[in-house]
Formats: structure tokens, C-alpha cells, sequence
């Protein structure tokens, strides 16, 4: 009996010390996985603050480069005012066109001052980031620009047309071969007819007008030039010039847009989302019916 007994305790003292270690192992555990998962709320917040962090100094960065983008409230912008109804200069011997009218707006939508430097087209693209800040002149979006200069998103499709005297027989693409061609330097009717047509004598001047002046006075067969300033020589010279769509001489079309700095992510971005609202707002529409629909 006491044999038996003595098994009795000894198996229920087995079972406590089995309990009880079951019950430590238990909270032991409970307590790793408690750790774990504080250790794990530790890394996550301190993840998050990580990203909160990286985003206030990327936050920070593009402040920084608005401000020293546009820091002395003023926008510099270079044009060539030969090139009407996009720029030319008024009454007032001041700048002025559609073009003129866009940036200012522009200008408006940021909170600065627009300040215009006409100059000799050929020079805008190599003075921006020194002496202007960007250029609006009815310049076209160009692999070879693009090498030197962003731009803006495109806020005008174009097409070359070729000027003519009223009597000429000139029609085709084939007809403008072996000509002497007027241009304006450094514009797509220089480069159509310096690279594209074949045989040429590619007159070039600083401002369209001297191109067209010289084929009034016999000088040059024709001029190339975009298609609004081409209409409106054309319309001065009534009886004597006539303006032809550059698609019947298998000429495409060009974008215009506005040249800015290299790698200024944040003033393209500025200057992107301002074109965007004067579009959106009704402004851009006006503009046109002022400059454009008007000539």
C-alpha cells in the first residue's frame, strides 16, 4: 500500500513539474514573439520614418531648386521679334505677339515678372542659362536643340510654307532643286533647304523680313519660313507674293515649344503645369483669337 502510494505521488509530482514547464516554455514563448513583434514595430516605424525623412529633404531639394530657378522674382526670357504674329516688335518698339502674350501669362501664373531680350534668333538657344533664363520664339523641338536645351510640353503644331512671287511656276518639291532659297538662320526653313533639297543656294538672314525684301527685289527665288509669319508677308505684299502650304512640298509638321535649361527638372515642371492651367482656363484660346485667328 505505501509502494503504492509513494507511485501516486511521485506520478503527480511528474505532472506539476511537467505542467509547470510546459506553462514556462509557454511564456517563454509569448515573450520571444512579443519581442519579435515590438522589434518589429520598431523597424517599421523606424522605416517610415526613414521615407517620411527622404521625402521632406526631396521635398526640400526641389524648394530649393524653384527658388533658385525663379529666387529674384523675375523670368528673363530671350525672343526674336521677326517673326510675326508669334513675336514682333509694336508701336511702342517693344516686343510683342503671341508668343509674348503666352510667357507673360506664364509669368503671371508663376508670381514673376517677365523681362523680354529680343536678340538674333541663332543666338537664344547658346545664351539660355546665362544670359536669359529661357526662349520663346516660335523655335521648334529638335533632336539637335534637345542636345543643348529641354523644353517645354508643345503649345503649337506648325508647318513650313514656302513664299513666292505671284507669277512663279514653282509647285512641287522638285521645282524648289537648284533654286536660291531665303531663309531665316537657324530656323526649319534654313534646315529644310540647306539639307533636304538638293542643289540649293541657301541665302540666310537675321531676320525674315530681309528674306523676304530680297525675293521682292529678285534676289532669291523663294523664302521658307513657318506658315503664320509666311501669311502674314504674303498679305503685305498683296499682288506680288503669294504663300504656299508647305504639305504640297512634302513638308511635316514641327512643334513649337519653350526652351529651358538643361536638366531644370523643377522649372520645366513649374512652367509645364502654368501652360497647362492658361489652357485649361481659356486664356491659351483667347490668345490665339488675338495673335493667330486675327492675321
Amino acid at each position: 500500500m505505501k509502494k503504492l502510494l509513494a507511485l501516486l505521488l511521485a506520478t503527480v509530482m511528474t505532472m506539476s513539474l511537467l505542467t509547470a514547464c510546459g506553462s514556462s516554455e509557454t511564456a517563454a514563448e509569448a515573450g520571444n514573439e512579443e519581442t519579435q513583434a515590438e522589434v518589429g514595430n520598431e523597424e517599421a516605424d523606424a522605416e517610415a520614418g526613414n521615407e517620411e525623412a527622404q521625402a521632406d529633404a526631396e521635398a526640400n531639394v526641389e524648394e530649393a531648386a524653384e527658388a533658385a530657378a525663379l529666387s529674384d522674382g523675375v523670368l528673363t526670357v530671350g525672343t526674336n521679334a521677326e517673326f510675326p504674329p508669334f513675336e514682333y516688335v509694336d508701336d511702342n518698339g517693344e516686343p510683342d505677339g503671341f508668343d509674348i502674350a503666352l510667357i507673360k501669362a506664364i509669368g503671371e501664373k508663376l508670381g514673376v515678372e517677365v523681362e523680354v531680350e529680343n536678340m538674333e534668333f541663332a543666338s537664344l538657344v547658346s545664351s539660355i542659362g546665362s544670359k536669359i533664363d529661357v526662349a520663346i520664339a516660335g523655335m521648334t523641338v529638335t533632336e539637335e536643340r534637345q542636345q543643348s536645351v529641354d523644353f517645354s510640353d508643345a503649345y503649337y503644331e506648325a508647318v513650313q510654307y514656302v513664299i513666292l512671287p505671284a507669277d512663279s511656276e514653282i509647285a512641287t518639291a522638285q521645282d524648289l532643286e537648284g533654286k536660291t532659297i531665303g531663309v531665316q538662320l537657324g530656323t526649319t526653313g534654313d534646315f529644310i533647304a540647306t539639307d533636304d533639297i538638293a542643289d540649293t543656294t541657301v541665302n540666310q538672314y537675321n531676320k525674315g523680313v530681309d528674306a523676304v525684301n530680297d525675293l521682292i527685289n529678285g534676289r532669291v527665288d523663294c523664302v521658307i519660313i513657318d506658315k503664320n509669319p509666311a501669311l502674314v508677308f504674303a498679305s503685305k505684299f498683296e499682288g506680288q507674293l503669294i504663300a504656299l502650304d508647305g504639305a504640297q512640298f512634302d513638308f511635316g509638321t514641327e512643334e513649337y515649344a519653350i526652351a529651358l535649361p538643361k536638366g531644370d527638372t523643377a522649372l520645366t515642371e513649374q512652367i509645364n503645369a502654368a501652360l497647362e492651367e492658361i489652357k485649361a482656363d481659356g486664356t491659351f484660346d483667347e490668345l490665339v483669337k488675338t495673335y493667330i485667328e486675327a492675321e
